[in-house]
Order: C-alpha cells, then structure tokens, then sequence
C-alpha cells in the first residue's frame, strides 16, 4: 500500500502544479448554468414534465413528461421535439404546429411543473436519485444525501453535467448549484 499511495499522491501534485489547472474548473467548457428562477431560461430534458395549457381548448390542456428519447407526445399533434429546448421555443413549437392545421390563432403557455432528478455517489451517507429543486446548492444535495460519509473529501465534488464525458471539479460550497440531471461524486479524502 505505501509504494501506491506514494504513486497516487506523486500523480496528485504533478496534476496540481500544471499551469492553469485550478482555474480550468471555474471556467469548465460544457457546463450549464442553474436553471434560472424563470423556466423560461431553463432547457428541457428527459424525466422533465411539464404543463401544457391552451387558452380555449380544455381538452389539449394537461401535464405530460419528456420521454427518454426526448420527446413528449401531445394530443392532436403527436410526438414533439423537447429535450435540449428551452420552455420558450418548445412553446414556439408546439404553437406552430396546432397552427398548422388543428387551431386558429393559438393562445398556449408551457410549465415546468417537476424537475428531472439528480444523482450523487460516493462518500455520502445515503447515495442515489433526489428530486431537484430550483436553486439547490452541493451543500443541499449532500444535505438530501445524509451528509457527508467519515471519509468524504468536504472541499470538493466532481459534477458531470447534460450527459458529458467529463466530470467538473468544483468546490463543495453554496456557491456550487446544482441542475437537473447532474450526477455528482464525492470523493475520499486523502488524508
């Protein structure tokens, strides 16, 4: 064990002591800012649901999920495009298409009405999926989590964001929000 974690410790600084290293994580490509208190700055993904109303047509109006391909299907029109949209332009899509054929002049509004979930793993004390809530924090997720495990490093989480290849490394803090669909790890602390 001690020739490894010489290794590992070695490994550690040298990654430490590349130039830029600390300060890729605040500036990391790909990642998504929290959903804004507006849905409308929010871009929609799978296990989203949203309320759909149509002034008018009481029978269109009514809650629906985002599939996991990323569609949701609506009476009279079918299956829509939502995954990657923001509420406005699956508003905007949705609106053309009952103009397209279906509704004169159509009145509709979409809302976010549940989140898809996060996911945290590692040196938590209860690991696994957690309803978001708009504006949530790392500290909130741990919290929702049990807490940190005995073990956990408190100082820094590793996020992976809308489906990256890549974790982020950022700082286990209030200033560190949380998105739906995040998996977050905790990792060991060292020493």
């Amino acid at each position: 064990m001690g020739y490894r974690f010489f290794l590992l410790i070695a490994a550690l600084l040298m990654v430490l002591a590349m130039p830029g290293t600390r300060d890729a994580r605040a500036q990391a490509p790909g990642v998504a800012t929290p959903p804004a208190s507006s849905s409308n700055d929010y871009h929609l993904g799978s296990g989203d649901k949203i309320h759909v109303s149509v002034f008018g047509q009481a029978d269109l109006n009514g809650d629906f999920a985002v599939d996991g391909a990323g569609f949701v299907q609506l009476p009279l029109i079918g299956l829509v495009q939502a995954a990657g949209l923001t509420v406005a332009q699956f508003q905007k899509e949705i609106t053309g298409k009952y103009a397209d054929g279906f509704l004169v002049n159509p009145n509709i509004e979409v809302d976010v009405s549940g989140y898809r979930p996060f996911y945290i793993i590692g040196e938590v004390k209860t690991p696994g999926q957690y309803a978001y809530v708009n504006g949530m924090s790392i500290l909130n997720a741990v919290a929702l989590a049990g807490g940190f495990s005995d073990r956990a490093d408190k100082s820094e989480v590793y996020i992976r964001r809308n489906g990256a290849s890549k974790e982020v490394e950022l700082p286990a803090d209030e200033t560190t929000k949380v998105n739906p669909g995040d998996i977050i790890r905790v990792s060991e602390r060292f020493f």
